[in-house]
């Protein structure tokens, strides 16, 4: 591949005649590609932020568009590379942090080396942020730029100073050693490094370990201490675990727990006290045969499970397992004969033990919250999708997590091969059941002897009317929820007349409208006159984004943390011959014409826009505009001595006679008094906001596609203009952070099971081969319920994703918590009951991408609810356990009286 040279000249970092956007999306597009085809670890990429990212899109793509749409397009080049919107505000210049819980793709994107160094190259700006892919899996290895470095806190114990260590997960201990012992001057054979969490000292660290920090369960922002031969350090708290690393035992413990106020198990007793509220200090999962039996008076099942950084969701779906009955006094017993090492789709029965020894710890702790920290070790090995320290799904941690259990401890070691034979007509049970059966010859496990269903699947030919049916099984039902079709939204007017102060409108409009629909509904809202028009534009930075001109632009690109004007204008202000003036407020210490191109100016405030003629203006036309805008943010009393003499470069000759009569005219109009000295102090920038040129009242300005200004805001411009109306502007939509619960848009359970159930075509990219036509068609498919477990797992579809969007919908789903019948739905009717109630939940508040997770989970031979909220457990009323926020429900089968008594009569014939 040839890379043209850039052999034009380059002043301050910037190339004075940068390549073409179509050559720029070339060079990029190649340079990507050569990267994605050389994947290897070690691997270098930038992190730049989302939004420079995609003005640079906008503009490499206009020609393109413009082709496609036959319009102009006005996407110009963007400036120097600005990442100070994803990295914190504090942060060494030299080595910027990234702000946490940013998300790929809607906060940052990656680039490579390559072609940060050419983007760079044209465009300056910064500061650069390097990351480096890492290879991670056990089974399926997989490519990732760890974007997160590992974060740890070092604590010297020769005087409790503290120093931040960043190092990639998979360095070594003894990489570790060397980056401390260079850090603190301190010779390695005398320093040691120990494992400090929550303050306490978990293990020593050997330097010689080629171990890596991640499978010496070290977690981010944790503490490590240091230590020195021969210095009098100070003591430090050591844990129980004793002197060495805790590892997760290669072997499950075969103790049985006895807990006291939990269930009975074999060789326990359970009773019943008290329980109080207040967490104790945090133990570790360490495995082993080291579980305590519980003291008098304290209760099992209340253990919380302490944060290793954003793991919330891990949390809230390993509090609803633990408290799952069937599972937790499964692996509170034996369960050593079932491990599996041998199966291929298992991971060796590490996962299991891992799970069976947090369990243990859980229901042995009384009152101390656990770190799972041997647990999420395990999980970021075999599932490198959860490592690292983002939030993520707690379902579909539940949905990997219950597969590999089921896989650890599958009783089947050799799964026999069993041919399908075809229906021919027989009778659904009949079939079904072989089919059951079939699979359970493969699969015989706790998992699914409790957790699996079957439901049965029907599609039509919509061509020659062929009928399949087959019969498959389940682990839970992701059932959507019948939403809203609509989406409040709040944009904020400004009145380009200066008739009126900015004014916030929230108005309704199709969720999956476009912006003529957001434009309509303002209208209404704002009551536009027939003369008048809206001006649709996001504010970022205190400058112009982008503006929505094309009335069926989708509105899923506005997303709800955004800002969005809408600028009021007479008709008479747009069409030919007319340039956007866009009007910046920047306000400093030092002067901007003192600046050193534009590094001092601070802007401030929301842009102001309006059209002009694209004649030439003077000083005093843009002058008068801007006093137009700013008439009504008069304050009542104002110093009438502001203007007098030349203070803060001010006229004095501005009289309240001329401004009036400039403002009531319907158009922008300027009087002839060329010679008036104007009231603002003006500049014309460019685009970037790099230049500013001073504007006196006979300066002429030629009016480009856009033209920018800025109004210089001194102490004398704030006394007598209230700015604090530019300031602040709302989100298009703000996320509540408790969920509340809104019933005047609730929806059941039930409806949304009936929408899981209904009759619908296959999606275009799903289509169905057809037997009989011999073709891919757009088949019907029906799903009705066949064979539901003991433990029925729903899952509430929330989180909605199209093309440019992500949503959460937080409508209230009115769920049963007693007497959940679902025999209507089951078509196989064996006579057994389909009654369930509830027994934990998974909650999610806040929006997409971050938020957090919790539970509430019933301590069943008690009957009491509790919130499981990371470290912090406390008691629950069953009122309240219903929200908004619910995510997965959790239910058991609760036998009828006839099933009672079989079984017990059954039970006694034994």
């Amino acid at each position: 591949m040839t890379i043209p040279n850039s052999d034009f000249m380059v002043e301050n970092g910037v190339c004075d005649l940068p390549l073409s956007p179509e050559e720029e999306k070339r060079i990029v597009s190649e340079l990507t590609t050569e990267s994605e085809n050389n994947l290897k670890e070690g691997n270098v990429y930038f992190v730049i932020s989302k939004r420079w990212y995609t003005s640079w899109q906008k503009y490499v793509e206009q020609s393109t568009d413009e082709c496609i749409s036959g319009e102009s397009s006005e996407a110009s080049r963007p400036g120097p590379i600005d990442n100070k919107d994803i990295i914190e505000s504090e942060s060494d210049i030299n080595d910027p942090q990234l702000r946490r819980l940013l998300v790929e793709g809607e906060d940052y994107v990656l680039v490579p080396q390559d072609v940060w160094k050419r983007l760079v190259e044209w465009y300056s700006g910064g500061p650069p942020i390097e990351r480096k892919m890492i290879c991670q899996g056990f089974y399926s290895r997989s490519y990732n730029v760890e974007v997160y470095p590992l974060c740890l806190m070092l604590t010297d114990g020769r005087d409790e100073s503290k120093t931040v260590i960043r190092l990639g997960k998979q360095a070594s201990v003894r990489e570790l050693y060397e980056k401390v012992c260079a850090m603190t001057g301190v010779a390695q054979e005398k320093a040691h490094i120990w494992d400090y969490f929550d303050k306490r000292k978990i293990g020593i660290l050997y330097p010689s370990s080629n171990k890596s920090l991640e499978e010496s369960r070290l977690q981010m922002d944790q503490d490590i201490l240091l230590e020195v031969d021969g210095s009098s350090s100070s003591q430090h708290a050591m844990s129980s675990t004793g002197d060495e690393l805790a590892l997760v035992p290669l072997e499950p413990s075969r103790s049985r727990v006895t807990i006291a106020g939990g269930p009975t198990l074999p060789n326990g007793n359970s009773t019943t006290s008290k329980f109080s509220l207040f967490p104790r200090i945090t133990s570790e999962d360490d495995g082993g045969d080291s579980f305590g039996i519980l003291g008098k008076g304290e209760k099992g099942g209340l253990a919380g499970l302490s944060n290793l950084g954003n793991t919330c969701f891990m949390n809230s779906a390993l509090q609803c397992l633990a408290h799952t009955p069937p599972i937790m006094e499964y692996f509170l017993q034996d369960y050593s004969e079932d491990i599996n090492r041998d199966n291929p789709l298992g991971m060796c029965g590490e996962l299991a033990i891992a799970f069976g020894d947090l369990l243990k710890n859980l229901w042995s702790s009384g009152k101390n919250a656990v770190a799972p920290r041997s647990f999420k070790t395990k999980l970021a090995r075999f599932a490198p999708q959860f490592s690292g320290y983002n939030q993520h799904d707690s379902q579909e941690l539940l949905a990997f997590l219950l597969d590999g259990l089921h896989e650890d401890l599958n009783k089947v070691k050799r799964k026999p091969y069993i041919e399908l034979k075809d229906s021919d007509n027989r009778p659904d049970d009949e079939v079904a059941e072989e089919l059951w059966g079939y699979h359970q010859a493969r699969n015989d496990s706790v998992i699914v002897n409790v957790c699996q269903g079957q439901y049965k699947s029907t599609l039509v030919c919509p061509v020659c009317g062929k009928i399949s049916i087959t019969f498959d099984p389940f682990m839970y039902l992701s059932i959507p929820l019948p939403s809203t079709l609509t989406r409040p939204m709040t944009v904020t007017v400004f009145y380009c007349d200066g008739s009126r102060l900015p004014m916030p409108y929230t108005v309704t409009v199709p969720k999956h409208g476009s912006c003529r629909d957001l434009i309509t509904a303002l209208g209404t809202a704002c009551c536009l006159a027939n003369d008048e028009s809206l001006l649709l534009a996001e504010v970022y930075d205190h400058k112009i984004f982008r503006y929505f001109e094309n009335p069926l632009e989708s509105l899923s690109v506005i997303k709800d943390d955004e800002h969005i004007v809408a600028y009021r204008l007479n008709q008479m202000l747009k069409g030919s011959g007319k340039a956007k003036l866009e009007i910046l407020h920047g306000g400093q210490e030092r002067a901007v014409v003192e600046s050193v191109r534009g590094r001092d100016v601070k802007l401030f405030g929301t842009p102001f826009v309006t059209y002009v003629n694209t004649e030439p203006l003077s000083g005093t036309d843009i002058d008068a505009v801007i006093s137009r805008f700013l008439s009504p943010l008069h304050r009542v009393h104002a110093p009438s001595n502001i203007h007098n003499g030349n203070d803060n470069g001010h006229p004095t000759d501005a009289t309240a006679d001329e401004t009036s009569k400039i403002l009531s005219s319907p158009e922008i109009e300027i009087d002839d008094a060329s010679d008036r000295e104007l009231s603002f102090r003006v500049f014309l920038t460019d685009e970037r906001g790099s230049n500013f040129k001073p504007l006196q009242s006979e300066s002429s300005v030629s009016p480009g596609t856009i033209t920018r200004v800025l109004v210089e805001w001194n102490e004398g411009e704030h006394e007598k203009y209230d700015s604090t109306y530019l300031s602040d502007l709302p989100e298009v939509h703000k996320t509540s952070f408790s969920a509340k619960k809104t019933r005047q848009e609730a929806i059941s359970l039930f409806s949304c099971l009936e929408a899981f159930l209904a009759e619908e075509p296959l999606g275009p990219d799903d289509m169905w081969f057809c037997p009989s036509c011999k073709e891919h068609r757009q088949a019907n498919k029906k799903l009705d319920l066949w064979k539901l477990p003991d433990i029925l797992v729903f899952h509430l579809k929330r989180f909605t994703y199209s093309r440019y969007l992500k949503n959460k919908i937080d409508t209230f789903v009115n769920f049963p918590i007693h007497d959940l019948d679902l025999s209507k739905y089951v078509k196989n009717k064996n006579g057994q009951s389909y009654l369930y109630e509830l027994y934990a939940i998974s909650n999610h508040y806040g929006g997409l991408g971050g938020g957090h997770y919790t539970a509430y989970a019933k301590l069943i031979d008690d009957n009491k609810w509790y919130h499981f909220d990371d470290s912090r457990v406390s008691s629950a009323n069953e009122s309240e356990i219903k929200s908004s926020a619910a995510y997965v429900l959790f239910y058991r089968r609760v036998r009828s009286e006839t099933e009672t008594q079989t079984a017990e009569m059954s039970s006694d014939m034994d």
